[in-house]
């Protein structure tokens, strides 16, 4: 077809388009203005388009035509498309640019489809985020946290579980009144390198203190809500209009760790989580029928969900003494079932299950201010998704029951106990044995207090207040002079910023000396910081000690406890043990 039959400038016949270029006599290709050009042509007069009868083609102007070389004629026409085409007499022929093949333009349009479609995936993800932000219901921390969990540090989750009926299905069950206690309540350490972690579980009827709890209002004030002593551990929440944060405070009081976060979760929480990961495994040692908690199942291993999940979760009138005591370890198996589900294959590499899981836990659960978004919760699943869950270990604040009870309904924290694994997590002290990389590197450090030791008149040391209570620095200092012979000794004030462990930093030739205050104060190895020395106020060297805010006084020892206290209840999450 011509030019005018086809009635589009940009499909003009290649052919029409090679013209004479007078600056250097040779035919070159001129394309339309839309087109871009080869570079190194140099750019020529275009010869006009003509319909048959030779008049410009309608719609264009005609340009002005290629000038001819003296002693050179006009060329005859170029050929159109299909009719074979010979080069002039003495010039090399030029064949003309071909239209993209149909291949190119279904993979052209092909590629535009595709972008449009992660475009639009990529807008869908953001509303996506949004949605799940807009599920998530946050409560002030009211300062009781660390601010936040960090990546490089030990993690201190707050886990709670409140006895609030709210939500369909749930009225049936105790009291349909409850403001939503603190029923269920687990400390979840997770270590510094992420090789271990250690799941604490409160027991509700626990006696403590609660302290006075500065708590956000609706209205946005701030009501300081007073504390109470030798009270139930799950009135720290609901009691007297108390919140999640007040809980984190007792927590703080109890056992001297500050969460970095917490998590509520309900009843609801219970059955949406495990209907979303398709339900879990559990065991009995024998046939369960509660009537208290609606559970009815029969011993061996069984696969539970929603409603048979919360019932497991809540019975104790059928399992071990019928107490708390025992179903907390009903709960903790429950928990080691729920991580190793969540780890498993057929939960990560599930869309469907993944993005159900998103949303039953955006909506389900309550958390603190600091953890307020998807993208923060995000975060702290994959600093938990590094824990092997052979390495994570269940275990109860070891308690005795109430001696100022004639009929037992409480108990006390064990003191010949508690204390040791309390220092355990505050010191990131595994329950666990964890890689070998781990026991080389605690074997280097133990080193540091192998060796001779000086006299306590030789040690020369600086004392820094780091964190402890106001006044450590020189009730240690009195205690090194007066009790343990340590008379090279003065009092530096504070240190530059707070540290949270008491630390002994020396030059190597000062080891000796390190190691006798080591002995002295009941420092660990991985207390000793080999290093540099300074000078004290007499120009002498000296070692520089840093009280943190472990220090538990002058003369208390800090040597940090490196196993379990025997007969400790404990169990680590990736063995299936069956409840009596």
């Amino acid at each position: 077809m011509d030019a005018q039959g086809r009635g589009r400038a940009d499909d003009i016949d290649p052919a029409d388009q090679w013209v004479l270029n007078p600056s250097t006599g040779e035919y070159e290709l001129r394309l339309t203005p839309s087109a871009p050009q080869s570079l190194g042509v140099v750019p020529g007069p275009r010869r006009a388009v003509t319909d048959r009868a030779g008049a410009p083609a309608r719609g264009r102007t005609a340009a002005p035509a290629a000038p001819v070389a003296p002693g050179r004629e006009v060329p005859p026409p170029r050929r159109r498309r299909g009719v074979p085409e010979e080069p002039l007499p003495g010039r090399r022929g030029r064949r003309p640019v071909k239209k993209k093949s149909k291949a190119k333009k279904i993979l052209l349009w092909t590629g535009g489809t595709m972008a449009f479609v992660l475009v639009a995936a990529a807008g869908a993800a953001y509303l996506y985020i949004e949605h799940l932000n807009g599920n998530i219901t946050s409560v002030a921390d009211d300062g009781a946290s660390t601010g936040g969990f960090q990546k490089d540090k030990p993690i201190n989750i707050l886990m709670i579980g409140t006895d609030k009926r709210t939500g369909a299905g749930n009225e049936g069950y105790g009291d349909s009144g409850s403001v939503g206690h603190a029923d269920t309540t687990i400390l979840l350490h997770v270590s510094k390198d992420r090789s271990n972690a250690t799941a604490l579980s409160i027991p509700r009827d626990l006696i403590v203190d609660v302290p006075d709890c500065p708590t956000t209002q609706k209205d946005g004030s701030q009501e300081i809500i007073k504390g109470t002593t030798d009270v139930r551990f799950n009135t720290s929440l609901g009691q007297d209009d108390r919140t999640p944060s007040c809980t984190m405070r007792t927590v703080t009081e109890l056992t001297g760790v500050t969460p970095d976060n917490f998590i509520v979760a309900d009843f609801n929480a219970v059955k949406t989580l495990t209907t979303a990961v398709g339900g879990v495994d559990v065991c009995l040692a024998k046939d369960i029928n509660d009537p208290d908690s609606h559970l009815d199942l029969k011993k061996g291993t069984q696969h539970i969900s929603g409603e048979t999940a919360l019932a497991f979760v809540r019975t104790r009138h059928a399992v071990g003494f019928g107490g708390d005591l025992s179903r907390i370890t009903l709960q903790q198996q429950f928990l080691s079932a729920l991580m190793r589900k969540l780890k498993s294959n057929d939960t990560l590499t599930n869309p469907a299950k993944m993005i159900k899981l998103a949303e039953a836990g955006t909506k389900a659960l309550t958390v603190d201010s600091k953890l307020d978004s998807i993208t923060k919760l995000k975060d702290l699943g994959l600093e938990l998704g590094k824990l092997n869950v052979k390495n994570l270990t269940f275990t109860t604040v070891p308690v005795i029951d109430n001696p100022a009870e004639k009929i037992k309904a409480t108990v006390v924290v064990n003191p010949s106990s508690a204390p040791q694994v309390f220092d355990m997590i505050r010191n990131d002290v595994s329950f666990t044995e964890v890689k070998a990389q781990k026991k080389k590197e605690a074997a280097a450090v133990a080193a540091r207090l192998k060796g001779t030791k000086s006299d306590a008149s030789e040690v020369r040391v600086r004392i820094l207040n780091g964190g402890a209570e106001a006044g450590s620095a020189q009730a240690e200092l009195e205690y090194l002079q007066n009790e343990a012979g340590v008379l090279k000794s003065e009092n530096a004030g504070n240190a530059d910023a707070p540290v949270a462990k008491t630390t002994l930093e020396y030059a190597p030739e000062q080891a000796d000396q390190a190691r006798r205050l080591a002995a002295i104060m009941g420092l660990s190895g991985s207390a000793m910081k080999p290093g540099e020395s300074v000078e004290n106020s007499q120009g002498l060297p000296t070692m520089t000690l840093t009280l943190g805010k472990d220090f538990k006084g002058a003369g208390v020892s800090l040597t940090a406890p490196t196993k379990a206290p025997e007969g400790v209840q404990q169990s680590t999450a990736d063995k299936v043990e069956c409840a009596k």
